[in-house]
């Protein structure tokens, strides 16, 4: 069975950094495809990062210049490096692998006060 666990988040004032880590209960290189999404309260669950199995990535616009998805296959993790954080970025933050029709971890809060 597969799982996702999130870890990382935290409270951080404003243009601070904080590293996501997803760990993953199979082989990463099994997963062609891991996303990070966010949902803030109110509003809907958004992508907020995709890495594949060949390190291919792609942002969010809010996103792109300040968060760097990266692998580590080796260790079964996949990390969100966000950097220059805002208020705005405060959220939900949840590891997505796309296997077994999608699976989820349970999500790590990340709040960033002004």
């Amino acid at each position: 069975q597969v799982w996702l666990e999130e870890s990382g988040g935290g409270l951080v004032q404003a243009g601070g950094s904080l590293r996501l880590s997803c760990r993953a209960s199979i082989s990463i290189s099994r997963i062609n495809t891991i996303n990070w999404y966010r949902q803030a309260p109110g509003n809907e669950r958004e992508l907020v990062a995709t890495i594949t199995a060949n390190d291919n990535t792609n942002y969010a616009d809010t996103v792109k210049g300040r968060f760097t998805i990266s692998r580590d296959n080796a260790n079964k993790r996949v990390y969100l490096q966000m950097n220059s954080l805002k208020p705005e970025d405060t959220a939900v933050y949840y590891c997505h692998a796309k296997i077994d029709g999608g699976v989820w971890g349970p999500g790590t809060q990340v709040t960033v006060s002004s």
